[in-house]
C-alpha cells in the first residue's frame, strides 16, 4: 500500500483545510478499509460516496468512468409498451429483407453492407415503434441522422411498410435507369425518404448537433417553436474516430441540448478489425462524453446477464469485464465455452467457482448473444431515460454483435463489413433462427426470395399504426408549399448602381453594407441568419452585434467591456448572429442546418456565412458537399479573398484555388465579382432563384459562393450599356471599350486586345488598358468575367445539346463574338481558373493567374512576383500580338527593361 505520506501534493493542499484532524480521521478510514478488505472495496466506497454526493448537489469533479455494465439496472428497467413478439417479427423480416437486396445486388457487382444493420437492428427497430415522431403533426417531427452503412434496413423497413417495392430493392446501388435505391442515405437522390446525409462518416454527429442547436435557434427567436422536435444520431464506434465526430460536444453540453441522443452502436468493430483493440471503446467515448457534460447511458448485457451479475458477490466479474480488451471480447463470440471458460474465468478464483455454477449454453448464450443492443427492453430503457433527461445531451452506448443472426460466418469476423452476401444454405439457416415463413421451394435458381407477409398482415398493420400514432413514416423528408419570399425592395439593390464616387470600399464591405439593408426589410430580413466564425469585426460586421443581437440560449448574464460604445458586443436569447467562434467546421454546420430549414421545417430561412476565403473550401469542402447532397440553400461569401489581397498573412492566408474546389460542385453557383453593384446584381439574381417563385426546369436547390475582397477601391458606377445585368448573371460583360475608357490611341487602326478580368485582377487590367494605350499604342477593350465556373458550365450543356441535333452557340462565344484581337484573362487565382473557359473561346488566347505558393509582401510586390501586375499584363498582351504580326517582337523585350520585369 503506497505510503500516505508520500502522496504528491495536488490542489487541494492549496485549499485552507479547518479541521485537519477530521480530515486525518477520514483517511485513516480509507486507509484501513484498504487494507482489511482490499483496493478493490476502497475503491467501491469511494465511488458510492461520490454519487451520493453528487446526488446531494455537492460540487465535485464527476467520475468519468462507470463499470462496465448496464447504467441502468434490470430492476430500474420500464416495461416497454407495445407487443415486443410482434416487433420481433418485424425485425426479423427487416433483417431478412436487407440481407436479401445486399446479396441479391452482389451478383451485379455493386456491393452493400450486411453486418452494420444486423447490429443495429433493434435500435432502429425500438425507435420507429416507440419513440421517432413523424412530420404529419407539426411538419417537422424528429430528425433522424441514420448511419450510413445501415441504409439497407432503413429500406427494408420501407419495404415492410410499402412505400418501396421489390423493384425499388432489387435496384439497390443501380439508379441510372429510375426506381434506384442510393448507397447511403442521400436527399439529392431520394428526396421523399431521406433528409440527411450521413457519409461521409463524421459529418452526421456534427451535424446533428448543429441541428439541433438550430432547433433552439429558430424556437428562441420565434421563427416556429420546433421545442417537440428530438435529433437522433445513430453512429459506429468507428466512426467516432473522425475528429469531427466529437468537435462540438462541448457546444452541445453547453448549451444544454437535451433535444438531442447520440446512439452509438458499439460492436466494437470499424472496417477493417477492432476499434480498440489492446483497450476499451466503450470505456474511452464514456469518459470523453461525460467529461464534455453529456449524460452517458451504457447499454452493454442483455438480460442472459443478470443470472452472471447477481452470482458476483465479490466484485470479480465486473473487474473482469472491465480489464478484458475489445479484441478478447470479440474473440469470445467466436469461440466454444471450453476457451471462455479458461480465458475469462479462469483468470480469478471466485471466477472458477462462478463458472461451476454455469452451463456451456449458458456461457455461449451470454458471450456469443446476449447483448444490451440486441433486447428491445433493454434499448426501450435507455432510449426512455434519454428523452426524459433534461439539461444535456444524452449518448447511449449500445454494445452489439456486428453480423449479428447472419451466422458464424458473419458474426464478429474482422473481414465481415466486406462481406457481400451470404449462401443459400446461410440465408436458410438465418431463416431458421428468424422463424420466418419462407419455404426452400422459394429459392429458384438459388435466387434468395424477399419475405413480406402481406400488405393486411399483422405485423405490418401493427408498424402502420405505431407510425401513425407517432406522426407518419420515419424517415422522411417533406417538400412544403411554400409560398415564394417577396423580392426586396429594388432601391436595396439599386443603390450600388451609381458607385461609390471618390470613395474607396472594397467588395467585402460593400457585401456587407448590402446585408445590412436586406436584414431590415420588414418582410424577409427576420429570415437572414448571418453566420461567421470570430471574424465579425475583420469583415465589417461590428455594427451588426447592437442591432440582430449575438445568438446564445443564456442571453447576456454579463456587462460587456464595451457596454458604453454605439457597437458592443451584444447576446441575446433571441439574437439573430451565429458567431461560432473559430471553428469553420461548425459554422458550416450551422449553415446546413439553416439552408434546409424550408423543408426540415417548413421555415425559409435565408443563410450567409462569410469567412476568410483560404478557410473555407479548403477545409471544409466536405461539408460544402454535405451541403449539395442535402439540397442546401444560401449565400457562401469567401472574404478577404485571393492570393495578393491579403497583405502581410502568407501562403496559409493566400486563396489562389477556392473557386477551383468550388467548380468541382454541381450545387455550387461560383462568382468573383469585381465591384459593388455586381455584389448586389449577383446577390439579387440569388434571392429570385432560391427563394422567389421557381423557373420551370430551374433547379432551386443550388448555393451561392461569391469571393469578395478587402482591398479598397473606387466603386465605378454600372455601366448604362443594355444586357449587363445578364452578363453579371451569365458570367460575362464587357465592362468598357478603349474609346469608352476615354484612354488615347494614336492610330486610328491601333492593335486591338480584349482584357478579361475577374474580382481585383479588373482593377490590374484597367490600368494595363491605360499604360498599352498610352505607351504602346494598343486598343483594349475591358470584360468583367464575374464567373468562369458559370461560363464553362453554360458552354458544357451547349455541347451536350450539340450532340443532341440542337443548336446552342455557348453564352461566352455569344459574348466575345465579333471582338477584335486576342483574348488575354487574368485573375487572383490560379490559371486553371479562367482555362475553364479556354476551348470555347474562338480568339487566339491567354492566361496570366497566381499559380504557387503565397507570400508576405505588399500587394504591390506579391502582383510583381506572381505576373499578374498591370506592366506583366501589358507585356503579355504585347508577346500575344507580337505572335500575331501585330507590333514588333522588339515591342516585348522592351516593355520587360522599361517595367524591370
Amino acid at each position: 500500500m503506497t505510503d500516505p505520506q508520500a502522496i504528491q501534493p495536488s490542489a487541494l493542499d492549496q485549499l485552507p483545510d479547518r479541521d485537519p484532524e477530521e480530515t486525518a480521521e477520514w483517511q485513516a478510514s480509507l486507509d484501513a478499509v484498504a487494507k482489511a478488505a482490499g483496493p478493490h472495496r476502497a475503491a467501491y466506497l469511494m465511488r458510492r460516496t461520490l454519487e451520493r454526493a453528487e446526488g446531494n448537489g455537492i460540487a465535485l469533479p464527476k467520475l468519468l468512468e462507470t463499470d462496465y455494465v448496464n447504467t441502468i439496472p434490470t430492476a430500474a428497467e420500464p416495461s416497454a409498451p407495445g407487443d415486443e413478439e410482434m416487433e420481433r417479427k418485424i425485425t426479423a423480416w427487416n433483417r431478412w429483407n436487407a440481407a436479401a437486396m445486399v446479396s441479391r445486388g452482389s451478383k451485379h457487382g455493386v456491393g452493400g453492407h450486411i453486418a452494420t444493420f444486423a447490429s443495429a437492428a433493434w435500435l432502429y427497430e425500438t425507435g420507429f415503434n416507440h419513440f421517432f415522431k413523424g412530420k404529419e403533426r407539426d411538419g417537422s417531427g424528429d430528425q433522424l441522422y441514420i448511419q450510413g452503412h445501415a441504409s439497407p434496413g432503413i429500406y427494408a423497413r420501407a419495404f415492410l411498410d410499402g412505400r418501396l417495392t421489390e423493384q425499388h430493392l432489387d435496384n439497390f446501388r443501380q439508379e441510372a435507369g429510375g426506381n434506384g435505391l442510393p448507397s447511403y442515405p442521400h436527399p439529392r437522390r431520394l428526396p421523399w425518404l431521406w433528409e440527411f446525409p450521413t457519409v461521409s462518416m463524421g459529418l452526421g454527429p456534427l451535424s446533428a448537433i448543429y441541428q439541433a442547436r438550430f432547433n433552439r435557434y429558430l424556437t428562441n427567436r420565434g421563427i416556429k417553436d420546433v421545442s417537440a422536435s428530438h435529433v437522433w444520431a445513430f453512429l459506429g464506434d468507428g466512426e467516432m474516430d473522425e475528429p469531427e465526430s466529437t468537435a462540438a460536444l462541448a457546444l452541445a453540453s453547453r448549451e444544454g441540448l437535451d433535444n438531442l441522443t447520440f446512439v452509438i452502436n458499439c460492436n466494437l468493430q470499424r472496417l477493417d478489425g477492432p476499434v480498440r483493440a489492446n483497450f476499451k471503446i466503450v470505456q474511452e467515448l464514456e469518459a470523453q462524453f461525460r467529461g464534455a457534460g453529456w449524460n452517458v447511458v451504457k447499454s452493454l448485457w442483455g438480460s442472459a446477464w443478470d443470472e452472471l451479475f447477481q452470482l458476483d458477490t465479490t466484485g470479480a466479474l465486473v473487474r473482469r469485464l472491465r480489464e478484458v480488451p475489445d479484441a478478447q471480447v470479440q474473440t469470445y463470440q467466436t469461440r466454444d465455452a471450453a476457451y471462455i471458460r479458461h480465458d475469462f474465468f479462469g483468470k480469478d478464483p471466485a471466477l472458477v467457482e462462478m463458472a461451476k455454477l454455469l452451463s456451456d449454453d449458458r456461457i455461449l448464450e451470454c458471450f456469443h448473444l446476449s447483448r444490451g443492443g440486441h433486447e428491445a427492453r433493454k434499448v426501450y430503457a435507455a432510449y426512455k431515460a434519454a428523452v426524459e433527461f433534461k439539461g444535456a445531451p444524452t449518448v447511449i452506448l449500445a454494445q452489439t454483435v456486428k453480423g449479428h443472426t447472419l451466422g458464424e460466418g458473419f458474426a464478429s469476423k474482422n473481414a465481415n463489413h466486406q462481406m457481400k452476401k451470404l449462401s443459400v444454405d446461410e440465408f436458410k439457416t438465418m431463416r431458421d433462427l428468424l422463424e420466418l415463413p419462407i419455404k426452400d421451394s422459394d429459392f429458384v435458381d438459388g435466387v434468395v426470395p424477399y419475405g413480406h407477409p402481406g400488405a393486411d398482415a399483422p405485423e405490418v398493420r401493427y408498424l402502420q399504426e405505431r407510425r401513425a400514432a407517432l406522426g407518419g413514416p420515419a424517415p422522411a423528408r417533406r417538400t412544403h408549399a411554400l409560398a415564394p419570399l417577396p423580392a426586396p425592395a429594388e432601391k436595396t439593390f439599386a443603390s450600388f448602381d451609381k458607385g461609390s464616387g471618390s470613395q474607396n470600399l472594397a467588395t467585402t464591405m460593400a457585401f456587407v453594407r448590402l446585408i445590412k439593408d436586406l436584414v431590415r426589410d420588414k418582410e424577409t430580413g427576420r429570415r437572414w441568419v448571418p453566420i461567421v466564425p470570430d471574424e465579425a469585426r475583420t469583415f465589417g460586421m461590428e455594427s451588426l452585434f447592437p442591432s440582430l443581437g449575438i445568438y446564445s440560449p443564456k442571453g447576456q448574464t454579463y456587462e460587456p467591456v464595451d457596454r458604453d460604445q454605439l457597437m458592443y458586443y451584444k447576446e441575446a436569447k433571441n439574437g439573430q448572429i451565429l458567431n461560432e467562434g473559430i471553428t469553420e467546421a461548425g459554422s458550416m454546420a450551422d449553415f446546413i442546418a439553416a439552408s434546409t430549414a424550408y423543408s426540415t421545417h417548413g421555415e425559409t430561412m435565408i443563410p450567409f456565412y462569410i469567412f476568410y476565403s483560404m478557410f473555407g473550401w479548403q477545409r471544409t469542402a466536405d461539408q460544402m458537399w454535405q451541403l449539395g447532397d442535402q439540397l442546401g440553400r444560401g449565400f457562401l461569401v469567401g472574404a478577404t479573398a485571393g492570393r495578393t489581397t491579403l497583405t502581410g498573412e502568407g501562403l496559409q492566408h493566400a486563396d489562389g484555388h477556392s473557386p477551383v474546389i468550388a467548380a468541382t460542385n454541381p450545387a455550387a453557383l461560383s462568382y468573383d465579382p469585381a465591384f459593388a453593384y455586381e455584389v448586389a446584381t449577383i446577390v439579387k439574381d440569388g434571392l429570385r432563384r432560391m427563394y422567389g417563385a421557381a423557373d420551370p426546369g430551374v433547379d432551386q436547390n443550388v448555393f451561392y459562393y461569391l469571393t469578395v475582397y478587402n482591398e479598397p477601391m473606387p466603386q465605378p458606377a454600372k455601366p448604362s450599356a443594355s444586357g449587363v445585368d445578364e452578363g453579371i448573371v451569365k458570367g460575362l460583360y464587357r465592362f468598357n471599350t478603349a474609346e469608352s475608357a476615354g484612354v488615347d490611341v494614336a492610330a486610328a487602326n491601333a492593335p486591338r486586345i480584349q482584357l478579361l478580368g475577374s474580382g481585383t485582377a479588373i482593377h490590374w487590367a484597367l490600368a494595363a488598358q491605360k499604360l498599352l494605350a498610352e505607351e504602346w499604342g494598343v486598343a483594349a477593350d475591358v470584360w468583367s468575367a464575374t464567373s468562369w465556373t458559370e461560363l464553362r458550365r453554360d458552354a458544357l450543356e451547349a455541347d451536350a445539346a450539340l450532340l443532341r441535333g440542337e443548336e446552342r452557340v455557348p453564352y461566352v462565344r455569344q459574348a466575345l463574338q465579333g471582338a477584335e484581337g486576342p483574348v488575354l484573362a487574368v485573375s487572383d487565382y490560379m490559371r486553371q481558373v479562367p482555362d475553364q473557359i479556354a476551348q470555347w473561346v474562338e480568339q487566339d488566347y491567354s492566361s496570366l493567374g497566381a499559380d504557387g505558393f503565397g507570400l508576405s509582401d505588399t500587394r504591390a510586390a506579391a502582383r510583381r512576383h506572381f505576373g499578374v501586375d498591370a506592366q506583366s499584363i501589358v507585356v503579355a498582351a504585347l508577346a500575344q500580338l507580337a505572335r500575331r504580326g501585330e507590333v514588333k517582337a522588339t515591342s516585348v523585350k522592351e516593355a520587360r527593361e522599361r517595367y524591370g520585369l
